[in-house]
């Protein structure tokens, strides 16, 4: 087999994107657009990738590090000048070289794969990427001779009428032989209208001087689409969740309804998992298996075990493990750390806290950096008084603890193993084993209240 290399075009600025941010770094799915074309290019195990950056620079090294091999084009004259920035790396290697655009989010490893195996067989100079388009305008037309080989590749503007019926496409994706690519390098002129220099011009010299030139159509013309602006962004991003949705109903994920369904590119959710409509997970959330993702959910950056319920709850880089249960309208925070059958009610918030198993935290209830032990029950409107306006302090409760409804606990608190607090205390001292705090005011009843009121007054109200 012959070496392969990937070069990935990423220098364009992108101005129709009209954005501060650099093109190729626009986010589809939750992976930047040049990042999934990295990913893709990966997985068929490349010998050498270069990646050709220019406008954001840094932005795009910092994204994908290691990962690829730079060269910069600091002024942008074309895409056979952008390619021609790799000469020092590639230029007298033998083998073949993959070229596509960092723009292009959707392409599949298996089509990198199918296109170098197919330009190999045919030994040639060049294979271009097509694909089947039932409207190709606005597309460059593939014109073949009576063998099936490539005669031209026509411009929309330049198609005659009989070429403009033409449904063959060209995706902008090429297969080249190494050396001949970068010999040919050098012959392009920028004799055009926008005076840059223009790879497949490099075709038509290769054409010229005798040599094979060949496509490959693809199945999918929905991979080729290339992002130039926010309209063709949004459409990569529903073809990318629909991909993405799919790929996880078919590995046992039941999708209620995946047209209201978002699911980050590298989001794993185990089998027999419930997602539940209008629910969006982000970042690398791992779900487990036989978990309920409930109606409106929001997960980030989650870590979810098995046999989890979710109902109608935000969850940000947060861990719930097995058995544990949220919401509805309940919220984790980052750091914390739900333990195995934990149950969390309704209007909770946790933050920067780790609940030890079978704690129950029913409703309406803040708990901020503190550690809670097994089996403790939390009433109704507990609040963790965790800040001073200074600095945040850290209280622990033990296991088998009571918290009545209604309690503060100013923090720093250490509760001991089977302690108690009063329904309505506000405590902010250790409470040692076995023991109950009581931090209220005596009852006191006021006789005949009533009668002070203007209301006593009135025949309506006696």
């Amino acid at each position: 087999m012959s070496n392969r290399y990937v070069i990935i075009l990423a220098a364009g600025k992108g101005t129709r994107m009209k954005s501060k941010l650099y093109k190729v770094l626009h986010p589809v799915a939750g992976k930047a657009m040049v990042d999934h074309v990295v990913t893709q290019v990966e997985k068929i195990k490349p010998d050498f990738v270069e990646t050709v950056i220019g406008t954001g620079a840094e932005k795009v090294r910092d994204l994908l590090g290691d990962r690829t091999k730079y060269a910069l084009q600091e002024e942008q004259l074309g895409t056979a000048h952008a390619v021609l920035q790799t000469e020092k790396d590639l230029g007298d290697k033998e083998g073949m070289t993959l070229i596509v655009n960092g723009d292009t989010p959707l392409f599949t490893a298996d089509t990198f794969e199918k296109l170098f195996t197919y330009h190999e067989k045919q030994n040639a100079a060049v294979s271009i990427l097509t694909a089947h388009a039932e409207d190709p305008f606005g597309y460059g037309r593939i014109i073949r001779d009576q063998k099936g080989n490539v005669s031209k590749i026509v411009e929309q503007k330049d198609a005659s009428d009989e070429e403009k019926l033409i449904q063959e496409i060209n995706t902008g994706v090429y297969c080249f032989d190494n050396k001949m690519l970068f010999e040919n390098l050098h012959s392009v002129n920028n004799e055009n209208a926008q005076g840059e220099y223009y790879l497949p011009d490099v075709v038509s010299i290769l054409k010229s001087q005798g040599e094979k030139i060949v496509a490959y159509q693809m199945d999918d013309l929905s991979e080729s689409l290339g992002v130039n602006d926010r309209v063709a962004l949004s459409q990569a991003e529903k073809l990318m969740q629909k991909r993405i949705n799919e790929a996880h109903m078919r590995d046992g994920v039941t999708i209620v309804d995946p047209e209201s369904t978002y699911i980050d590119a590298d989001v794993k959710i185990g089998n027999d998992t419930v997602v539940e409509p209008n629910t969006k997970i982000f970042g690398k959330t791992t779900i487990g298996s036989d978990c309920l993702v409930g109606l409106g959910s929001r997960l980030d950056n989650a870590t979810i075990g098995n046999g989890v319920n979710i109902i109608s709850s935000t969850i940000d880089s947060a861990v719930m493990h097995d058995g544990s249960d949220i919401g509805p309208n309940s919220h984790l925070r980052p750091k914390a750390d739900i333990g195995e059958e934990v149950h969390i009610g309704n209007f909770c918030e946790v933050k920067n806290a780790t609940v030890g198993a079978r704690t129950k935290i029913g409703h309406l209830s803040y708990v901020g950096d503190a550690t809670l032990g097994t089996d403790i029950n939390v009433g109704c409107g507990v609040v963790f008084v965790n800040y001073d306006g200074v600095q945040k302090w850290h209280s622990n409760i033990g296991d088998h603890s009571f918290i009545g409804s209604n309690s503060n606990i100013v923090a720093p608190v250490e509760m001991e193993d089977h302690s108690f607090i009063a329904a309505g205390s506000t405590v902010n001292k250790d409470i040692p084993k076995h023991a109950m705090a009581i931090a209220r005011p005596r009852q006191t009843n006021k006789e005949n209240y009533w009668d002070r009121l203007p209301l006593s007054k009135s025949e309506e109200w006696k």
